[in-house]
């Protein structure tokens, strides 16, 4: 399976420059924990970094941070891992798993943002392999007791 099957396409992005109270509403309005932090380059956006709502509580709120000037650029994971949109599910674990990431922002051969996968993708598109694979058993079952009768 491949990453461009089961990615968000319309990801949720914002500035380097986008101030915590407009991080937080684009968040709200996008029913999401994370915004990719995109630089705009000819024309595409090129994945930056990401911002989390756990970013903005622990190192922003805690700390006592003014949050009315405080910038998604102070605060934002800078250390992106990203992920094309033609590799395979298992490249994206394994890569989630070494970087102890749960979210990887999907890119073009270009480098230009089209989607992301987060964890919770993966664990959707898992369980759904797994319900085929009981519906086959079921079936198998199913077809043993049609036999005997």
């Amino acid at each position: 399976m491949l990453l461009k099957d089961i990615c968000t396409l319309n990801v949720a992005c914002c500035s380097r420059d986008t101030g915590l109270y407009e991080a937080a509403r684009l968040m709200r309005q996008h029913h999401t924990g994370n915004l990719v932090v995109v630089d705009e380059m000819d024309a595409r956006r090129a994945p930056a970094g990401i911002v989390t709502d756990r970013d903005i509580v622990i190192h922003a709120l805690a700390s006592e941070r003014d949050l009315a000037t405080t910038r998604v650029a102070d605060i934002m994971s800078a250390q992106v891992v990203i992920a094309e949109v033609s590799e395979t599910v298992a490249a994206a674990m394994e890569r989630m798993r070494t970087h102890g990431v749960r979210r990887l922002p999907l890119v073009d051969r270009h480098g230009a943002l089209v989607g992301i996968v987060t964890l919770d993708d993966l664990f959707a598109a898992h369980a759904k392999q797994a319900l085929e694979l009981a519906a086959i058993l079921a079936k198998e079952q199913d077809q043993e007791q049609r036999a005997k009768l």
